[in-house]
């Protein structure tokens, strides 16, 4: 593992939609919900070692009878991090960036998400922890075409 340092990590953008309330709460059908999560990571570059990483994560909530949305969340959560300048090898500084920054901010994003769907009215939604390497392998298999 490459040594890095977060210098700051931050809340840069969030969006929450519920465009069928109050209609859902006076429902009284209990149909299941079902959710889709998007997960990325972007990374940019600047001098002096420095990375500008970004967690985005995008969450819709549906009802699987109608498909009517009960929320969408659009969250990117970001930091700024310095890399050692003695990590020389460029895989490395990509799986640090695009694994390990992004584990360490996802419980953070998740506590936002907890608090925001929570405040809404909703029941809390807690993501599953991510496993921010099998995405990055699945990613890099799906870019070179395996």
């Amino acid at each position: 593992m490459a040594n890095f340092n977060i210098i700051s990590q931050f809340l840069k953008d969030i969006s929450f939609e519920s465009p069928n309330v109050p209609e859902l709460f006076f429902k009284q059908d209990n149909s299941p919900a079902k959710m889709e999560i998007n997960i990325d990571m972007q990374v940019k570059g600047a001098e002096n070692n420095l990375f500008m990483v970004d967690l985005i994560i995008k969450a819709h909530s549906k009802l699987e009878a109608d498909e009517k949305s009960i929320f969408m969340i659009d969250c990117t959560y970001s930091s700024l991090v310095q890399m050692d300048e003695n990590v020389k090898d460029e895989e490395t500084k990509k799986r640090a960036l695009l694994i390990d920054v992004p584990t360490l901010l996802f419980p953070a994003v998740r506590a936002l998400i907890v608090r925001l769907t929570a405040e809404s009215g909703f029941p809390p939604f807690a993501m599953q922890p991510v496993d921010f390497e099998a995405l990055y392998n699945q990613k890099q298999n799906a870019a070179a075409g395996k």
